[in-house]
């Protein structure tokens, strides 16, 4: 059996000394200074920026994830593999530890002569720090899995991707990507044990969760090069120090197998005048953070679709994997080449608007994890991590003229461009075409024909100014990962 108590600095214990007259060990004192001023270095957001997004919020929605995400970015950042997927990349923390030694040296030697018996009171603030850190940070970090955005399922293009052509994060997201079931368990950990850590009571029941679950992900984050192992690992940390208090009792209570009875140091410093306040301030935190902002995430996945894939439809029954039956070429047919640079392979039809087309010219290998955006153009989860000579073309539809109205996804757009896309879902193509910045986007124009309901005839210009014709006939294909799932949300269906 085991009792914990949490017990103010004003109570008296009758078996041994209070926490309050328990007088520190010298190392202990020294210890303390250290993870005092190094965890206050891990948790206090560094970056400038951070606090320019939390005095001039766009919404209340972005208020919070900007409190609820903290700031990710560390002292160094290495440009280097190891600083973006290695060890390299937890430079800061060794940084941060490095100053903590020194702060905790200059704090020692000014407080050889303090009378100062303990840092209870500092200790329990700190904890106190560390626990809504880890509780907003994973709250936050488990509605992306519980609304399961963070890892779609393989689009038709990355069913058709040979194995090697996959980046190893790539290649475990889409794995992942394809039970939605798990994801959302694992959001709902992720969720239910931060919210533990708002409550004294449920904080060692929280922490081990967290420990366990934020463990696994940091170590396939390492193992499959996925970026995310820095953040992961940082919550593990937290986690950890949390339960430090409470070791000496789990090893008495599950290895000795003996009762146990605790008692933990809380500062007094609530009274009648300041209760209401107290429990007001809590509670909205609460409500904030778990359900406004979990209203917010669904409302921005489901109803924007800010998402990680596009939401807008593509052309009606449509899609599928194709084989290039014909291609010409300014006119000129060419036949079927593996080594050709110019020349479709094949080409797919996402249900959204995303045409698919492979060549064998190298591309630049986006090593990103795909950020949710509102616009389907700046959406690029589609051809993250993977190689494989395969082009992505966003396309609008004009139904009457039978034409499509194309942007390469691949191409890199500015920050003007970008901030003037995502204002909303589509970008308005065909009004764009033929105008100052619709060649800035460098949009393309084709006609279609659908002879069949399994065959697509294109004709157009390609960006080099070639005259191309392609004939596009469906494959018929199942696949062994069973019924395809995603995010079906409120502005479309398919």
């Amino acid at each position: 059996m085991a009792i914990i108590q949490h017990l103010d600095g004003e109570r008296k214990q009758e078996v041994r000394l209070s926490e309050k007259e328990y007088t520190w060990k010298y190392w202990e004192k020294v210890g303390f200074r250290f993870t005092f001023i190094f965890f206050i270095l891990m948790i206090v957001p560094l970056d400038g920026g951070w606090y320019e997004k939390l005095v001039k919020p766009d919404s209340l929605y972005d208020f919070m994830a900007n409190i609820a995400g903290g700031s990710r970015n560390g002292w160094i950042e290495i440009d280097t593999e190891s600083g973006k997927w290695g060890f390299a990349s937890y430079t800061s923390w060794w940084l941060n530890g490095l100053i903590a030694v020194l702060a905790a040296s200059i704090w020692t030697i000014l407080a050889r002569n303090s009378r100062v018996k303990q840092y209870n009171a500092l200790y329990y603030w700190l904890r106190v720090l560390v626990r809504y850190r880890i509780a907003l940070g994973l709250i936050a970090f488990g509605f992306i899995k519980f609304f399961p955005m963070q890892m779609p399922f393989p689009s038709l293009a990355n069913l058709n991707t040979d194995l090697g052509e996959y980046a190893p994060f790539k290649l475990y997201w889409q794995i992942v990507g394809v039970s939605y079931k798990y994801k959302i368990f694992l959001g709902f950990l992720e969720i239910a044990a931060g919210s533990l850590l708002f409550f004294r009571p449920t904080v060692v029941v929280g922490a081990i969760i967290n420990a366990g679950v934020l463990f696994n992900i940091a170590h396939a984050n390492i193992a499959y090069d996925g970026a995310v192992h820095v953040y992961s690992s940082y919550f593990v940390l937290l986690s950890l120090f949390l339960l430090v208090q409470y070791l000496p009792a789990i090893w008495k209570l599950f290895i000795l197998r003996e009762p146990v009875s605790t008692y933990y140091y809380v500062p007094k410093f609530l009274r009648n005048w300041n209760k209401p306040l107290y429990f007001g301030i809590k509670a909205t935190i609460v409500i904030l953070f778990i359900f406004v902002y979990g209203f917010y995430r669904y409302e921005r996945f489901y109803d924007e679709g800010r998402l990680k894939e596009p939401v807008l439809p593509g052309l009606a029954k449509a899609a599928g994997h194709y084989e290039v039956s014909h291609f010409l070429l300014n006119g000129q047919e060419k036949p079927y080449s593996p080594a050709d640079s110019l020349r479709w392979h094949e080409a797919f039809f996402e249900r959204y608007s995303t045409l698919v087309y492979k060549v064998n010219k190298a591309n630049n290998i986006d090593l990103g994890n795909g950020t949710p955006a509102l616009n389907d153009v700046l959406k690029t989860y589609e051809f993250t991590g993977r190689a494989g000579g395969k082009n992505y073309l966003y396309y609008e539809i004009d139904s009457v003229e039978h034409s499509l109205y194309l942007i390469d996804k691949n191409q890199k757009f500015s920050k003007e461009q970008r901030r003037r896309l995502d204002e909303k879902l589509d970008v308005g193509l065909k009004a764009l075409y033929g105008k100052a910045l619709g060649d800035s986007l460098h949009i393309l124009k084709w006609t279609y024909e659908r002879p069949s309901t399994e065959q697509i005839k294109l004709k157009g210009l390609d960006s080099d100014g070639n005259n191309l014709e392609i004939t596009l006939d469906r494959i018929k294909e199942s696949y062994l990962t069973g019924k395809e799932w995603y995010m079906k949300n409120t502005l479309f269906t398919y």
